[in-house]
């Protein structure tokens, strides 16, 4: 099993909750962007640089993509690509993507970018809080007791 972070707009307190969990667990974490971002120096937390361009690092994540492997993206399109390979998506916010809720997000992005394509502002998503990392930090907690462990055995 391995991490991947769609890192370009991944929040950094959210790295730092991941980079601790890799140390803490010994889970391979993979950060992807199209710029270069600075990791720990530990053998399981690695930095992928990628060519810039639309969805060069998506496309990356996709193709390296394992079944069972955990990608961190608040790309819904991104997320149902990994889910539809038997991968697992977790937001940043520390929602799940799943098969039962993945098309209802999509159908949703679509209708929100159709909305702004039609001139009405819509918004952007608030900031992330206190909340949220703490529903992150839960969320991947969980998941690695759950897969983590099963997947050293």
């Amino acid at each position: 099993m391995q991490i991947w972070v769609d890192a370009d707009a991944c929040p950094g307190v959210v790295k730092e909750i991941l980079f601790k969990a890799a140390r803490r667990t010994g889970v391979p974490v993979t950060l992807v962007a199209n710029q270069f971002i600075r990791v720990p120096n530990a053998p399981n937390i690695q930095m992928l640089q990628v060519a810039s361009g639309f969805d060069v690092a998506d496309n990356e994540i996709v193709k390296r993509t394992q079944a069972g492997d955990l990608v961190i993206t608040a790309d819904i399109p991104l997320a149902a690509e990994v889910i539809e390979k038997g991968g697992h998506a977790l937001n940043p916010r520390g929602e799940m993507y799943s098969p039962d809720n993945i098309k209802a997000r999509l159908n949703m992005r679509d209708f929100m970018d159709t909305l702004r394509g039609s001139g009405i502002q819509t918004g952007g998503p608030p900031a992330l809080n206190q909340s949220d990392r703490q529903a992150f930090a839960n969320e991947l907690d969980r998941f690695l007791t759950r897969n983590y462990r099963k997947s050293q055995d």
